[in-house]
């Protein structure tokens, strides 16, 4: 079995991927989608979304990264694909499942669900410009308003070179609405000989076992899930595994509370800083109830200092 962290445009950057991933249970990761448009991206752009490039695409603990493109371009696709194996990434990502208005207008995630040979087509390309060893997988959604021409979808993926897929098991119409259709899942492994990961709606171990029954397959995406409830991979994987789960508490959520912050002063201007803090607790506040707590003490807070003092840190001078 493996377990992926999601990609998540605006939540799981390179500084929660490195504290979620010391957590453990986690096999993989993936940058949040690097848009492609009509040019070959800068060696720069590709560091600002995956600074792990900069030490072998691992986090720091040891986690490996994998690049995530989003595009409609084949050619352009495949030139940054190539880019992106210089600059260190073992496996290349093709987004297909972003559901965002403003991406779907510019052609780009699970609107080109609508275009199977499309899908085929990119695949092919990127396939044929990165190394021979560089796996290629693609994530996608069930369709766009329907789940009508899923099977054609991931058949189109598989045949183009995929070597696997991960199947968020709603449509791009259905965003994040409750519930996951894990039964389209084995029906999408059916018509492909590639691995198939399921994704969506698995927020805890009792999730995991029905979404694994339902879907039949070993493989799964944690996305907000393991947002909210940072030792979910951990606890799935000693479930696998047969052994005790010992779940996190809010004090051991403490000093990775801490960690995060000041990665976010040392990373972010003054202004960004205090809400990317307040969206993880956000997330966080559905399953911890201290979390709740904490939210609203920062919630109307700006000042840095006081934000660090409510969380019991000092920043450093230099940060």
């Amino acid at each position: 079995m493996q377990i992926a962290l999601a990609p998540m445009e605006g939540l799981v950057d390179n500084i929660l991927r490195d504290v979620l991933t010391r957590v453990g249970g986690i096999d993989w990761c993936v940058t949040e989608f690097i848009r492609v448009n009509d040019r070959l991206l800068t060696p720069a752009y590709f560091h600002k979304l995956g600074p792990e490039l900069l030490t072998g695409a691992w986090t720091a603990a040891g986690v490996p990264l994998r690049v995530q493109l989003l595009g409609s371009d084949p050619v352009c696709l495949a030139e940054n694909a190539a880019l992106a194996c210089e600059l260190g990434s073992e496996v290349i990502d093709l987004n297909f499942g972003c559901p965002a208005k403003t991406v779907n207008k510019s052609r780009g995630g699970a609107v080109l669900l609508k275009e199977p040979e499309l899908l085929n087509e990119i695949v092919e390309h990127v396939r044929r410009a990165v190394p021979k060893h560089i796996p290629v997988t693609a994530k996608m959604r069930l369709g766009f308003d329907s789940p009508d021409g899923a099977l054609v979808c991931a058949t189109a993926l598989a045949e183009g070179g995929a070597a696997h897929i991960v199947v968020h098991a709603r449509t791009k119409v259905d965003g994040y609405k409750p519930p996951a259709h894990w039964e389209w899942i084995p029906r999408v492994q059916d018509v492909v000989k590639v691995p198939v990961f399921a994704n969506g709606d698995i927020w805890s171990v009792e999730d995991w076992r029905r979404c694994r029954e339902i879907s039949g397959v070993e493989d799964i995406m944690l996305g907000r899930g393991l947002v909210s409830r940072p030792d979910l991979a951990r606890q799935i994987a000693a479930a696998r595994a047969g052994e005790e789960i010992i779940e996190m508490t809010w004090a051991d959520l403490q000093p990775m509370l801490q960690d995060f912050w000041l990665q976010v002063v040392e990373q972010l201007t003054p202004r960004q800083a205090p809400g990317r803090l307040k969206q993880w607790l956000a997330m966080l506040t559905r399953n911890y109830p201290e979390a709740v707590e904490l939210f609203s003490a920062v919630r109307r807070e700006t000042d840095l200092d006081a934000v660090g003092h409510l969380l019991g840190v000092q920043r450093t001078e230099a940060a």
